[in-house]
């Protein structure tokens, strides 16, 4: 069974095939990314309903150094294989890869989904790759977060 995880996450190039069939199978690929650091019910809450918009869930996962240039030096809490391996658990999440940068720009524009998902705390317009995938006919969606939930949160309790 851990083989079978294992596979859902994606090399670059192994990404590059894998779209051929989707898109020779005529998948509708939905992407979205985070640093998804502890999974939360405000995770699976999210992803799921972003893998109900298409065919396939891709999950572009910022690398650790990513996460610690963006969140801080004592994030993540959780390294990137073991994030990866979590989000490739979820029966919603069709393939994981990772992405080194700071925003996933370059990786949405890899892809070209069809539909980019964020939450609902983004206003369309400033959605990264919003721009490449409003260009290609693809959609911009949003979704609320599950009140209550998030990871910064969770340490926040922690710490007291």
């Amino acid at each position: 069974m851990l083989s079978i995880l294992k596979e859902k996450i994606l090399s670059k190039q192994q990404l590059k095939s894998q779209l051929a069939i989707w898109r020779f199978q005529n998948k509708k690929i939905v992407f979205t990314n985070g640093c998804f650091d502890i999974i939360h019910a405000g995770h699976i809450d999210y992803l799921s309903k972003a893998g109900d918009l298409g065919d396939i869930l891709l999950i572009g996962l910022n690398t650790d150094d990513s996460v610690r240039r963006l969140k801080g030096s004592n994030r993540p809490v959780n390294d990137e294989n073991a994030r990866a391996l979590i989000l490739s658990a979820m029966l919603f999440v069709d393939a994981v890869v990772l992405f080194d940068e700071d925003t996933p720009h370059e990786l949405i524009k890899f892809v070209q989904p069809d539909i980019l998902v964020k939450g609902s705390d983004y206003k369309p317009e400033d959605i990264v790759g919003a721009d490449i995938v409003l260009a290609k006919g693809g959609e911009i969606k949003t979704i609320d977060f599950l009140e209550g939930y998030s990871t910064s949160g969770i340490i926040e309790r922690i710490r007291k």
